[in-house]
């Protein structure tokens, strides 16, 4: 999933090429925000937010109050009512990243963006999302049906009552259409895509599997770093033994074919792509953790959590508050779906963090030599499903697109080693997927709320709960896939029957802790301890493989392992922590190497010595020497891998290299210091380091205008990285874009910042304490760059600093009324 190139860059790079061939034009610039614009602004967003308006099919008024951040309240008597209001304002205020989403995940964007969009377009038409989007609202419970109803009439009525629409439609030049019921659906799906899709990872794996000795492939893949083999004790398992015969082997072959093993960590490789803006982090996950009543200062529990993703402008999240009947949720909804993601209702808080489950396999499909248009099954030979499907072009001819599917899913664009390969994935299954989360708001206890969790369907997440009781749990969400003959690692045959799906494991199974004695439960997309089911019911089985690194986990739980008795204010400066330990055994391994005389005559490796001792073992915007590291960690793994996978690469030259964890096999070999298992030159292992260690240094210097190492602070590197997707047409990027400024933190800390991704909020909250509970996001509630809500959240963001979780006294208040006398 961390391959895919992001909807917004795809978006981004379209929009520029339209603007550059003259098919739409850039209008005119939002005005700098001296004092009179800025309060001529501010009038405009007060306006748009304030008056009445009519809704159809309300069963009563809806208040609607607007603080100073432009965050709604909503005051309604129904539920029903009360997502139609959020439908409402959501399209006020983000109606053009609403259309984005749905069009993105229907393969509809090159209808207003042209032909650089064709090719994703497709993708998502052979995978068959629109089909699956309408089979899945089909079955989905009536009180879900009826939810995404009432969001799509809100949204609907502000499309029709829209004095004007928002800046980049008009630039654009098209009208959205109605919002459809099966658009949310389809919203869910795009974060499918982001958070569940995981068909890099099985092609990596099958094709390593397919062309390196088994003991390398062990040696890859399997065990725990050592983060996260400190949380999990004995349960970690001892590391597989480090194939030295058969490394040896691979390097030696490399060594007499260097064009085989060139780029194979490639642009979307093992390091996330991201070197360029990001100093090589690996942009992955997000944390959680609740705190029971015993570890705080007087019996609450706690809830933390900051989920990362790619960041733009605007923000993913929209803030909102939710009253109907004696319900009050308060928290983040994703734009185009009713569902509060994170939040609390009073009773029970809730976070996410991502689970990497696997629920998508790739199934070998043996294709009949005489008739090529039959597949084997179980069952016989079988015809290709056929669908036609046609992308309409801005400016162009339609492009048809030949859809063929099987018994098990669609065809995958692209074969694997040399076969064609069905897709079987839980996003295209109408059992597997649902908003079943939306119940979150009626659970009074954690008991309540595992149960809600584990019975929705979803993207899988881990989920952390905690209630006003002061107890806490973990447990996930989402469907996982009861497997038979295989474990879903890499791609096999299906065709005898012995390997497939039997459905999805019951909710009961799937793995929950409840109020642990430590009194505090992490996750930060780490692999967790195993746990059972429900009481009676049987375990699951491991849900997962490619997980994170443990090190932003075991960093938590050692701060709340020490800590007093904490309160949100202590939860949130956690959630800002900048140690990158992470970093340490590169630092180690640079002193050691520089140590030497011949290190001591080369003034360029002194200059490194000295910003490697420098640096104080932090991601702070005035740390030294982190960047030398960072880089250096990369410029080893280019070396070594490329080494190690160079053959790999030849036999699929096309797949780009998906491993998640490369820093447990490549720190088990540079210990091991011996100069055949790694690509050494003839000056033997400290050379090859040395060499690695210049390279890097060189790089870093020349992308800094030749500034000596030791005086280049992280915060020259780590950057704020939050575009607009007009942001890239230089006339309007300075006022689309959020400012280019330092950023504390780094793709391995707490804090997470790698590039343009981070924390996408940041949220702690008691339940039943919801006035001392913080929430802040980057950006700001608005999508119009017009509005002053556009950024008036930003600068809290950058500088670390809470917002109050809970809206602040109306600045402006909208009545929704009745369509009926």
């Amino acid at each position: 999933m961390r391959s895919l190139r992001s909807a917004r860059s795809l978006v981004t790079s379209a929009l520029v090429s339209l603007l550059a061939a003259g098919c739409a034009q850039p209008g005119a610039a939002p005005a700098p925000a001296a004092p009179a614009a800025r309060e001529a602004r501010e009038a405009g967003a007060a306006a748009r937010e304030a008056g009445a308006a009519t809704l159809a099919g309300l069963g009563a008024a809806v208040t609607v109050a607007s603080d100073g951040l432009g965050i709604p309240t909503i005051q309604a008597a129904s539920r029903q009512d009360a997502f139609r209001a959020l439908g409402y304002v959501a399209a006020r205020d983000r109606l053009f990243q609403m259309d984005l989403l749905r069009r993105s995940s229907a393969g509809r964007l090159a209808e207003i963006l042209g032909r650089d969009l064709v090719e994703a377009d497709t993708r998502q038409r052979l995978l068959g999302v629109p089909r699956a989007a309408s089979a899945i609202l089909a079955r989905l419970p009536e009180a879900q049906r009826a939810a995404l109803e009432a969001y799509a009439e809100g949204v609907n009525a502000y499309l029709r009552s829209a004095a004007s629409l928002p800046l980049e439609i008009g630039q654009l030049g098209y009208r959205p259409e109605p919002w459809r019921s099966e658009d949310s659906v389809l919203v869910v799906l795009e974060m499918f895509r982001t958070l569940a899709f995981s068909e890099e990872e099985e092609r990596t794996r099958t094709v390593l599997t397919h062309t390196l000795p088994p003991r390398v492939v062990s040696f890859l893949f399997e065990g725990a770093d050592p983060y996260t083999s400190a949380l999990l004790g004995a349960q970690a398992g001892a590391l597989p033994p480090l194939p030295a015969e058969e490394l040896r082997a691979l390097v030696a072959r490399s060594r007499g074919d260097r064009s085989a093993s060139a780029g194979v960590l490639g642009a979307g490789g093992v390091l996330g792509g991201v070197l360029s803006a990001a100093a090589g982090e690996a942009p992955v996950g997000s944390n959680g953790w609740v705190v029971a009543g015993q570890r705080t200062r007087d019996g609450r529990a706690l809830l933390a959590n900051d989920m990362h993703l790619e960041l733009g402008a605007p923000n993913l999240w929209y803030r909102a508050e939710l009253r109907y009947g004696d319900t009050a949720v308060a928290g983040v909804v994703m734009p185009g779906v009713p569902m509060m993601i994170v939040g609390t209702n009073r009773h029970v808080a809730w976070g996410l963090t991502s689970l990497d489950g696997d629920v998508m396999d790739l199934v070998r499909l043996d294709v009949s030599p005489a008739r090529p248009d039959e597949y084997r099954t179980p069952s016989g030979w079988r015809r290709f499903e056929v669908a036609e499907e046609t992308i309409k072009v801005r400016g162009e001819p339609d492009v048809p697109v030949a859809m063929r599917a099987t018994i098990w899913g669609p065809v995958a664009p692209r074969p694997l080693l040399g076969r064609p390969v069905a897709v079987r994935w839980a996003a295209l299954d109408p059992e597997a997927v649902d908003v079943g989360l939306l119940d979150m708001d009626a659970a009074r206890t954690v008991d309540e709320a595992v149960a809600v969790a584990t019975r929705a369907g979803g993207p899988g997440c881990n989920v952390l709960l905690a209630d006003r009781r002061g107890r806490i749990a973990w447990t996930v969400t989402g469907r996982m896939p009861r497997r038979r003959g295989l474990d879903g690692s890499v791609s096999v045959s299906w065709a005898d029957g012995r390997a497939g799906w039997d459905g999805y494991l019951p909710p009961a199974s799937l793995p929950r802790v409840v109020d642990p004695p430590s009194g505090y439960l992490v996750n930060a997309n780490q692999r967790m301890p195993l746990a059972g089911g429900a009481p009676g019911a049987p375990g699951a089985p491991a849900l997962g493989r490619d997980y994170a690194n443990g090190y932003r986990a075991y960093r938590i739980t050692e701060r709340l392992r020490a800590a007093r008795p904490v309160a949100e204010a202590d939860l949130f400066q956690l959630q800002l922590d900048t140690q990158a330990d992470f970093y340490g055994f590169y630092r180690d391994l640079a002193l050691r190497v520089l140590g030497g005389e011949a290190a001591q005559r080369r003034p360029a490796l002194a200059e490194a010595r000295r910003a490697v001792a420098a640096w104080d073992g932090r991601a702070d915007v005035s740390s030294v020497g982190l960047a030398l590291l960072v880089r250096f960690r990369r410029a080893l793994a280019d070396e070594v891998f490329a080494a190690w996978l160079g053959a790999s690469r030849a036999a699929e030259p096309d797949q780009e290299l998906a491993l998640t964890d490369i820093d447990t096999p490549l720190q088990r070999a540079l210990a091991e210091r011996s100069p055949d298992l790694v690509p050494a030159p003839a000056g033997g292992w400290d050379a090859f380091v040395l060499a690695a260690l210049e390279r890097a240094a060189d790089d870093v210097k020349r992308q800094r205008g030749g500034r000596p190492l030791d005086q280049i602070a992280w915060g020259a590197v780590s950057r704020v990285q939050i575009a607009h997707p007009l942001g890239a047409i230089p006339e309007l990027g300075a006022l689309l874009n959020m400012p280019d400024e330092p950023l504390a933190g780094c793709g391995f800390c707490v804090r997470m910042a790698s590039g343009a991704l981070g924390a996408s909020e940041r949220l702690v909250v008691s339940p039943g304490r919801e006035a001392d509970g913080i929430l802040h996001m980057p950006a700001g509630q608005s999508g119009d760059p017009r509005s002053p809500h556009y950024r008036d959240q930003q600068r809290a963001w950058v500088d670390g600093r809470p917002l109050p979780l809970l809206a602040g006294p109306a600045v402006s208040t909208l009545r929704l009324v009745p369509d009926r006398p």
